[in-house]
């Protein structure tokens, strides 16, 4: 089964969640993404929908996924949800596959087949460097709660939300995105296609980038280095200001590469700024601007 993005409302899709998930693991749950950009982004009252496939669901703190994690997915599959079946990752695992092998936890809720919930957590140290996995034995099989080195960056100081979990700050998902991608990695997303071709995650995450920064307004922006040092000082006290000097490396190479723009202008247009009616041309501005008036003067503090 191939799930394609389409519009949803986040308090819609939030309210789902929150009712299917028990409200003593409510505690445990940092939405991040799309629709935490959403959440943040678009007026309450708006008419305006974010254009995605899942909803990526953060356990922390990290010593409490496993368990946060056994108790949201067998409630979820107790309630109906159905495991989403998608590529090579597909089947659960066994005692047997390797960590890294394993499949991530992603369900979709038992009346639509549209958009899945999938489960991630956070490192467990500064130090880790690649995605780790976290083995999670539910009763279906073995899956991997995957972690990425900044993903502490992307939820810190996470906003309560009226549905009872947090949910992550703009600001925070673009640093977090910048860090992640400091260069523009060949990895591409199984089954994503753009003119023939698969398209490499790190376009896919720096469009966010480029989405979050097109939809906050100057005024927001200014204040977003004040912010990521406070989170850069808090999970990497040790060597903040290295990987504050080069924070917007990856985005000064997407800007310079025409290829890897037209891709992400085509993610952008097709999933957060689908009614948007924004030209490549603005886009790249949006870019621009960013990288003069917040990410420049931020990387000055590490220097």
């Amino acid at each position: 089964m191939r799930v394609k993005p389409i519009d949803v409302s986040p308090r819609k899709i939030f309210q789902e969640v929150a009712d299917a998930i028990p409200s003593e693991s409510h505690g445990n749950i940092i939405i991040v993404g799309s629709l935490a950009a959403g959440y943040h982004l678009l007026n309450e009252d708006s008419e305006m929908q974010v254009r995605t496939k899942d909803v990526d669901c953060v356990l922390s703190p990290h010593y409490k996924a496993v368990l946060s994690g056994r108790t949201v997915a067998e409630s979820l599959l107790t309630a109906g949800w159905q495991p989403f079946r998608e590529g090579s990752f597909s089947e659960p695992g066994t005692a047997e596959t390797p960590d890294d092998m394993l499949p991530v936890v992603r369900l979709c809720p038992p009346n639509s087949k549209s958009w899945f919930l999938e489960l991630l957590t956070e490192p467990a140290t500064p130090n880790q460097t690649n995605r780790h996995f976290e083995r999670l034995v539910l009763s279906t099989g073995h899956y991997g709660l995957p972690s990425f080195r900044f993903t502490t960056l992307a939820t810190f100081n996470a906003e309560m939300t009226e549905f009872g979990f947090r949910c992550a700050r703009p600001e925070m998902m673009v640093l977090a995105n910048l860090l992640e991608n400091p260069k523009i990695k060949p990895v591409t997303i199984s089954g994503s296609d753009f003119e023939g071709h698969e398209i490499k995650r790190s376009n896919k995450d720096l469009g966010r980038v480029l989405t979050i920064a097109r939809l906050s307004s100057h005024e927001v922006m200014e204040s977003w280095p004040d912010a990521w040092e406070e989170a850069f000082r808090n999970c990497f006290p040790d060597e903040w200001q290295r990987l504050a000097a080069s924070t917007g490396s990856g985005l000064r190479e997407l800007l310079n590469s025409e290829l890897d723009f037209q891709e992400v202008y085509f993610t952008c247009i097709n999933s957060f700024l689908a009614s948007r009616g924004v030209t490549p041309e603005q886009l790249k501005s949006t870019g621009e601007r960013l990288l003069i008036f917040t990410i420049e003067l931020f990387e000055e503090r590490g220097k």
